[in-house]
């Protein structure tokens, strides 16, 4: 995805500007962490030359850039004020906010700054350093400490686009396992789709899907550590597991009885446990759709082994 440039996310429809109701609009989800300065309020509306129209976000009626003067209007109990509308999503509105609050006006601090790249960075992960230090105001080398510390940074994506719009992937490993999940969803895709999916070359989307074909796992010489092989060797359980006993006992368990997440959560797992038998189905699939059926097979253990994996985690640091 490239990266969006001021021009993307100027707003809509700059020649007109709209004449709404003050009391129709809604407060800003400000980059400033501050909020609004009264100080400059009090200024602009002192003034007696006309102020720029405000930006605002036409599906939510929310302040994107213009804040101060909408408190000014407010505060000569001005009836209507001049809007240029927004159409784009709410995280774009917020982005241009940041762009336009650091090009006029009061100044973003630092912290505002380094607040709004954060936010930026959970929104778009893929983005370069330098890309989002370039829509902040921050040193790329700032915001990859951002990124690094971010206590909601998740996995790295396979790609991380840069300033001048081109995806790189970051991981080969990571490439090959996110085409084994884009092949067990759409098992019929075409090369280029997979290698666009998965952020790698059409012909490394050619020797994963070759490799799944023949029962291997995704990665070269065995790929020790893939999703994929590790779901292949499951971790051998304690002692066996039966499912059906288990699934009631979750049912009896008040916690989730008389929950609406909790009998959410018990309907999931119940169609989604593969019991004693039904294998079968599944196992007299035509021959030239096995493959196909193996990956899918493959990419939901490894889904499934990570989840167990977080479970058993959690179980750990409660128990006594």
């Amino acid at each position: 995805m490239p990266v969006l440039t001021a021009d993307a996310l100027a707003p809509r429809d700059t020649a007109t500007v709209a004449h709404v109701p003050v009391a129709t609009l809604l407060d800003a989800e400000s980059p400033r962490l501050a909020g609004v300065d009264h100080d400059h309020v009090l200024l602009l509306a002192g003034l007696e030359t006309a102020l720029p129209p405000i930006v605002v976000h036409r599906p939510t009626l929310r302040v994107v850039d213009g804040m101060h003067r909408l408190h000014a209007a407010r505060l000569n109990r001005r009836e209507t004020i001049p809007v240029r509308w927004f159409d784009g999503s709410e995280r774009e509105a917020f982005l241009l906010a940041v762009e336009a609050n650091n090009g006029h006006g009061l100044p973003l601090t630092l912290a505002d700054r380094r607040e709004s790249a954060r936010r930026i960075l959970r929104s778009w992960p893929e983005w370069s350093d330098r890309a989002v230090a370039a829509k902040v105001g921050l040193s790329g080398k700032t915001v990859g400490v951002l990124r690094r510390t971010a206590a909601e940074a998740g996995e790295l994506p396979a790609v991380r686009v840069g300033c001048d719009g081109r995806a790189r992937p970051l991981s080969a490993t990571e490439g090959r396992l996110r085409a084994v999940d884009y092949l067990a969803v759409r098992p019929d895709a075409s090369l280029r789709e997979i290698a666009r999916s998965a952020g790698i070359s059409v012909e490394t989307a050619r020797d994963v899907r070759d490799r799944l074909s023949r029962g291997e796992g995704p990665l070269p010489g065995g790929g020790a550590g893939s999703r994929a092989v590790r779901a292949a060797k499951p971790r051998e359980c304690a002692e066996p597991v039966d499912l059906p006993t288990v699934l009631d006992s979750l049912k009896r368990d008040p916690t989730l009885k008389y929950s609406d997440e909790g009998r959410a959560l018990i309907r999931w797992l119940e169609a989604r446990i593969v019991r004693q038998g039904e294998s079968g189905l599944l196992l007299r699939a035509p021959a030239h759709q096995a493959p196909k059926i193996a990956a899918m097979a493959r990419a939901c253990a490894a889904y499934w082994d990570e989840i167990a994996t977080e479970l058993e985690q959690r179980g750990t640091a409660v128990s006594p």
